[in-house]
């Protein structure tokens, strides 16, 4: 692998990008390319293989969608055919909400041209994607699992693919896509481009690269796994039982109207969610386990600021796109340090500044290690004071003072005046005769009773 040089480009006219896509970058309010862009669609417009490694929010999806988009221009056509229409580019990405990001800033570059695109994901009904699909589209961005559900449906061919992305691929990897990553690999054309992108570089995606790309250029524009310098990060060291009311008390004391706070499973997302609306938090959870209407209701409304918190598990640390996302809460840390990275690039991305705080307790100090290991740098310890409650204040409306308890407890019974009804029971003696009398009668013979079938026994 060879490593390119910074190339120092005032615009994206200097890109060599065709008027159509140079239209719609301006309608959309681009104005320079970022480093990851500027050093990746000239080698990607070569027709080079491409590894890229950039920190999320980088703009890194225009680095490998225009190029995609110049290099099928040729092919764009305004035929109704099917058949006019292959697939000749597929994207593939770890999660839906980056796929659906990805397909919409796709759909945005080529407006002004006859250049289709779809997206296919799982989590919905198959059949509602499969009319567009055989209709034809020139970029398909898919997730792994939901693409071989079409090719067993027969709903696509991928024999006419020029090129490949594999977006996230580190996260593709953690997720366990390996497997569907080598049978999607298999049906494809041996002769195509092949880009992949990655925020972090570890020796699993290396092999990867070694597998499936042809003398790939390598371009970073950040450290290998580093963190974004416009994001401040903190680490409060907290006791796992106070993080929920450590995070309700910053929450109401931040002045941030949107924050992002990780968990790492979702029924701790879905708890923590309603325990922060009954604290008058507006909030809301995403995670696997939600409906993709669900899960983008619940983004919607954290976008327009009807909603807060988000409470996210590691779903959702890729392919969120949230502008100027002054906040993130790591409520529980994430064991792979990658993820950590990952979670905190959603704030300060395209160079606003964010803070990125994380609740250590004592059993996650290892992790702590770890990821510090690997962003190669110490995290900002801080103590924070908990304002609890006390216990008179807490429950002052559901108990009374234990002083007016005690006055309001029923008087001790007075000892009765008559000595006789103080006295022991001690039976009469007519009552000794009847129970003797009872125990005799229950020791006397009983009358014999009839043998089953075999009647009395006579002597």
């Amino acid at each position: 692998m060879t490593e390119t040089a910074t190339l120092n480009t005032p615009s994206f006219s200097t890109l060599s990008l065709a008027p159509e896509l140079l239209r719609a970058l301006t309608e959309a309010g681009y104005t320079t390319p970022t480093p990851i862009q500027s050093q990746a669609i000239p080698v990607a417009l070569a027709g080079g293989d491409v590894m890229a490694g950039a920190q999320t929010g980088t703009g890194k999806t225009a680095a490998f969608a225009l190029p995609i988009l110049q290099k099928l221009l040729p092919f764009a056509n305004n035929s109704t055919s099917p058949a006019k229409h292959p697939v000749r580019a597929l994207i593939l990405t770890p999660t839906r909400e980056l796929a659906i990001q990805v397909e919409e800033s796709v759909k945005a570059y080529a407006k002004h041209t006859q250049l289709r695109s779809l997206v296919v994901y799982g989590g919905t009904d198959i059949k509602t994607q499969t009319p567009p699909l055989k209709a034809g589209v020139e970029v398909l961005v898919a997730t792994p699992g939901r693409l071989l559900d079409h090719i067993e449906q027969k709903t696509v061919q991928l024999n006419q693919v020029q090129m490949l992305v594999l977006d996230e691929a580190d996260r593709m990897l953690d997720m366990g896509f390996m497997p569907d990553l080598k049978r999607i690999l298999a049906l494809l054309p041996k002769q195509r481009q092949n880009l992949m992108f990655s925020a972090t570089f570890s020796n699993e995606i290396k092999k990867l690269a070694d597998d499936f790309l042809t003398k790939p250029q390598l371009i970073e524009v950040a450290r290998s796994n580093a963190t974004n310098d416009n994001v401040t990060q903190k680490v409060y060291q907290v006791a796992q039982s106070d993080k929920e009311a450590l995070l309700v008390q910053l929450l109401k004391d931040a002045d941030a109207k949107q924050v992002i706070v990780f968990t790492k499973t979702k029924i701790t997302a879905s708890r923590l969610s309603r325990s922060l609306t009954r604290e008058g938090i507006s909030a809301d959870a995403i995670h696997g386990d939600k409906t993709q209407l669900e899960r983008i209701k619940a983004l919607d409304a954290f976008k327009v600021g009807t909603v807060m918190a988000l409470v996210a598990t590691d779903v959702a640390a890729r392919g969120l796109d949230i502008s100027e996302l002054p906040m993130v809460i790591n409520y529980e840390i994430p064991s792979a340090p990658e993820d950590y990275v990952h979670r905190i690039g959603r704030t300060g991305r395209a160079g606003a500044s964010g803070v990125a705080i994380s609740f250590v307790c004592e059993d996650e100090e290892k992790y702590l290690a770890e990821i510090e290991k690997l962003i190669k740098r110490q995290i900002t310890k801080e103590v924070v004071t908990l304002n609890k409650p006390t216990q008179n204040t807490r429950h002052k409306t559901s108990y009374q003072p234990q002083e007016e308890v005690n006055t309001r407890r029923a008087p001790t019974k007075k000892k009765s005046s008559d000595p006789w009804f103080d006295k022991p029971y001690e039976p009469t003696a007519q009552g000794r005769q009847v129970t003797a009398s009872t125990n005799k009668s229950s020791n006397s013979k009983k009358a014999p009773v009839a043998v089953l079938l075999g009647g009395l026994v006579r002597k």
